[in-house]
């Protein structure tokens, strides 16, 4: 395959992204946008340490560059930044560096505020009378924000900034650059003239941002969360964080699903809401055909600057036998640019499914399936949900079927429910489980085919269509069926240096007797993870592409993703994560995209579509509920089958069959009692039987299963790396992941299942043909049949460009030398070594090394372990004696990990490098 990567556009697609996903919530007396020659006094320490994303796999992304916002604003020539103020921050900062944290989602929410006195900010109203006031958060993998100053409220010192800085200033404007919704009632009680959240950016970030401040581009980014006055009238305030339980009590009633049913007076930004620079009138026609809203929206822009806007699609749905809420997004577009007074004509198609209810008691007489009742459905129209207008009503005289499913993980715990009927909340209990899961497992199982032995079929045959996959497949033994189902990593050296995980070919004889190609698969969300060191283009968050409401410009950004992915041959990003932002709190939002499922769907079918045309994927994650982080690998998370398929099932679904997902990641932790890795019901009876999926499924890195017998609630739920059969059973296809795939380094239970006919040979062939399918598909395979790709790469940025020296993988017992012959110590190369050891724990590593440069001589060098920041250390002239430098490294959660060398200047000699356990 032949292509291009421009990386001068890839960061402007980029930079667009977050410039329309910067979300106006006030603008008074028309702050915004900025004139030219502005003196702008910058207040917050995040001003040089902008928040390019959230922590952990969604955004541990080694980006060449990231452009802070006042990286940007000093970068403009139109606007004119306080010197002094910045000074004062520069001396401050000598002090109270940025603490990032000692390991795994260590790094604090917020970081310690630079004390604000009337003094500073008396100085710096005499430069200006505009003041912008930079507020950072963040949050991750592992850790959720918490109800605490520093977190979801702000510290005492943000709090003294905002009063002081808001009372004296005439502008005052409030950058949000945070990856989730934080506390707002700042704003009433400081009232600054103009807020705005920025979001987590990525690499360009802070340019994106100053566009909207300077005007470059118009607000116009629209917020796909509620925010509310008081977190405590959240309806998932009460179940949220529980370290055992979370039952999903408010049932469909998330986010404006419940407040614009029960009371509006709860929200102080709704739904959808952001501002622009200018204003727009619509005029809307729409006609009913064959189940389907024919809607034509003409937008004309009435105001005074460009801009673009969006128009949002509400259904109001009656409470007929099934309560719904009032009203649910069904469509949106964006418009064109618009200059004053030119207009833009949208025409929107929206099926009755869109707004269809799933009737899990069977109050219409349709038990299990989702219908749209009789009844009269209103329309509206507008820029949000709140100030959408009503533009018409239409009758549905039958309840219309829309379309049959089987009943499928309904809980088998207790609990009640939320139900609204008549602007009251009622509670009741929630259908459980009718049918023996055990039985339909059983009656469901895969017939058997016999082994036959080596027929001599490569998997390049089956790619060139001459064998089936089952043909291929009969050829594996039961063991080497088994390899298959192992996925290898974490930085397996089989495939690109770093990556996340492999699977296909990863044991031996499948690569070498079969032809069975490796597929890489490298996090996250955010962009390219490489754990060696190598560099990859940090993308803006979920939640600003959400934002943005730009499915199109999603499209075009993911375009350059899948080059990348195909220029470091990697067949596919763990990402998007499309769960659904159901509480606030929630660390791993940032990478998530919206409370509103239709919103998550359109934005991951738009990202999966680009990759597909580029021949590599995404792995839609995680499958499904994983709406805390807190405990995540025991948590069991309680939810009514209406509320699975109307809302946190409804984006896969919408991946699946809109965008031909063929990579699926189940989560850490249980679904209605049952660990999802190991959830016949989420991953055949939904996934495959109901909506048809052909691809693979893998599970979370190292996840638990589920007890010895499927769908026992009164087993022990603590769950078990090594129970692989349940994961078989369920067709949860791939283990992610193992040291070694053929030497079962997790000691799993597979083999021991089939000998005991837990599991059949069937199931492990099933299983097989979904791994081959997606497999099929990859970039590796298309390598195998069409050669190596053709790469042109253009206007790489600074450090794009680093070369890597690789140096062979290498095996440590407890303590070795690491070869150095071919250690390059000049500047310009960064050395890169793929360790493994025997024994997973800590080691240190000591660097024995001398310099002979000079008496004044200052020469650096660092070592990066795996993706975590490098230790720098610089080493004056030893006149020739030898020294020692010492880092301590864990090889804790895996045996394989990168230790890279990057020497700043020349004129260190390297005597030995040791690697030692620490016992």
């Amino acid at each position: 395959m032949k292509y291009t990567l421009d990386w001068a556009k890839y960061a402007s697609l980029a930079r667009q992204m977050v410039s329309e996903g910067c979300v106006l919530l006030k603008n008074d007396n028309n702050t915004l946008p900025l004139i030219d020659e502005t003196k702008i006094s910058i207040f917050g320490r995040i001003q040089f340490n902008y928040i390019k994303s959230g922590m952990g796999s969604g955004g541990m992304v080694n980006a060449p560059y990231v452009v802070s916002i006042l990286d940007s604003i000093i970068n403009n020539d139109k606007l004119i930044i306080n010197e002094k103020l910045k000074n004062t921050y520069e001396e401050w900062l000598k002090f109270n560096p940025f603490d990032s944290g000692s390991g795994w989602g260590s790094e604090p929410w917020c970081q310690k505020e630079m004390p604000i006195t009337d003094e500073i900010v008396d100085e710096a109203i005499n430069f200006s009378d505009t003041a912008i006031i930079i507020i950072g958060r963040s949050a991750g993998e592992d850790k959720d924000n918490t109800l605490t100053k520093g977190s979801y409220y702000l510290t005492d010192e943000e709090e003294n900034m905002l009063d002081k800085v808001c009372n004296k200033f005439k502008r005052s404007i409030v950058l949000l650059n945070v990856g989730n919704i934080i506390d707002m009632s700042f704003v009433k009680k400081y009232n600054p003239t103009s807020v705005l959240y920025v979001w987590q950016g990525g690499s360009e970030g802070g340019n994106g941002v100053v566009d909207v401040l300077t005007g470059k581009t118009s607000a116009c980014g629209k917020l796909p969360n509620t925010i509310l006055k008081d977190i405590k009238n959240h309806p998932a305030y009460k179940y949220f964080g529980d370290d055992k339980v979370n039952n999903y009590v408010e049932d469909i009633y998330v986010g404006y699903r419940f407040f614009e049913t029960i009371n509006q007076d709860m929200v102080l930004y709704p739904f959808g809401y952001g501002l622009s620079y200018t204003k727009f009138k619509l005029n809307n026609e729409f006609y009913i055909k064959d189940n389907y809203i024919y809607l034509n929206t003409n937008i004309k822009n009435i105001g005074n600057y460009f801009g673009k806007e969006v128009v949002e699609v509400y259904i109001e749905q009656n409470n007929n036998k099934l309560n719904k809420p009032k009203k649910v997004l069904v469509d949106f577009k964006k418009s064109k640019n618009l200059n004053i007074n030119e207009e833009d004509n949208l025409s929107f198609k929206i099926p009755f499914k869109n707004f269809a209810s799933f009737d899990d008691e069977g109050l219409t007489g349709y038990k299990d399936s989702f219908v749209v009742e009789d009844g009269i459905y209103n329309i509206f129209v507008g820029e949000d949900v709140r100030s959408s207008i009503n533009i018409g009503s239409f009758e549905i005289k039958e309840t219309i079927l829309i379309e049959k499913l089987t009943e499928a993980l309904n809980p088998t715990s207790s609990f009640e429910r939320m139900k609204i009927i008549n602007n009251e909340i009622k509670y009741s209990k929630t259908p459980k489980r009718s049918y023996d899961l055990v039985e339909r497992i059983n009656s469901n199982l895969p017939k058997d085919r016999e082994y036959k032995g080596n027929l001599g079929i490569k998997f390049i045959d089956v790619l060139k269509n001459k064998y089936s996959i089952d043909e291929f497949l009969d050829q594996l033994t039961d063991e080497e069926l088994i390899y298959l189902s192992r996925g290898e990593g974490m930085c397996s050296p089989k495939v690109t240096p770093g990556v996340a995980s492999c699977y296909g070919g990863c044991a031996e004889v499948l690569n070498k007797e079969y032809g069975m190609p490796i597929a890489a698969c490298s996090d996250g969300p955010s962009g390219i993870r490489l754990d060696c060191g190598a560099i990859a283009f940090s993308l803006p968050s979920g939640a600003v592409q959400a934002s943005s409401f730009n499915t199109e410009l999603i499209y075009e950004l993911y375009c350059y993703l899948g080059m990348e992915l195909r220029y470091n041959k990697i067949a596919s990003l763990l990402g998007p994560g499309i769960n659904i932002h159901r509480y606030p709190l929630n660390g791993r939002n940032f990478e998530y995209y919206s409370e509103d499922p239709y919103l998550t769907g359109m934005c991951a079918v738009s990202e999966l579509k680009a990759l597909h045309s580029l021949g590599v994927t995404g792995t839609i994650k995680h499958f499904a509920g994983n709406n805390q982080e807190y405990r995540r690998h025991y948590l069991n998370s309680n939810i009514s089958q209406r509320a699975l398929r109307e809302i946190y099932l409804k984006p896969f679904e919408m991946c699946v069959r809109d965008a031909e997902a063929y990579n699926i990641m189940t989560t850490y932790g249980l679904l209605n009692d049952i660990y999802t890795g190991s959830n016949y019901d989420l991953c055949t009876t939904i996934l495959r039987k109901d909506w048809g999926y052909k691809g693979m499924v893998m599970t979370d890195w190292w996840a638990r299963l589920s007890p010895e017998v499927i769908g026992d609630s009164s087993g022990n739920l603590s769950g078990d790396i090594k129970n692989t059969k349940t994961m078989i059973k369920a067709q949860n296809d791939v283990y992610m992941v193992t040291s070694d795939t053929t030497d079962n380094t997790n000691k799993d239970n597979s083999l021991d299942g089939l000998k005991n006919k837990e599991i059949t040979r069937g199931e492990l062939l099933r299983n097989s043909r979904n791994i081959c399918y997606a497999l099929s598909k990859t970039d590796a395979s298309q390598r195998l049949v069409d050669g190596e790709d053709e790469v042109i790469i253009k206007n790489p940025p600074k450090g794009a460009d680093k070369k890597m020296n690789f140096i062979p993988e290498f095996h440590i017992s407890n303590s070795g030398y690491l070869p150095i012959d071919n250690l390059i110590t000049s500047p310009g190369i960064e050395n890169c070594y793929s360790i493994t050891v025997d024994e997973k724990a800590d080691y240190e590593l000591c660097v024995s090394l001398s310099s002979d440069n000079g008496e004044l001589s200052q020469t650096t060098f660092s070592i990066g372990l795996s993706n975590l920041k490098p230790y720098v250390f610089t080493i004056g002239d030893t006149k020739g004696e030898i020294v020692e430098r010492k880092v301590n490294v864990s090889f804790k959660h895996q045996q394989n990990v990168f230790i890279r060398f990057y020497f700043a200047q020349n004129g260190l000699k390297i005597h030995n490098i040791k690697l030692t356990i620490k016992k």
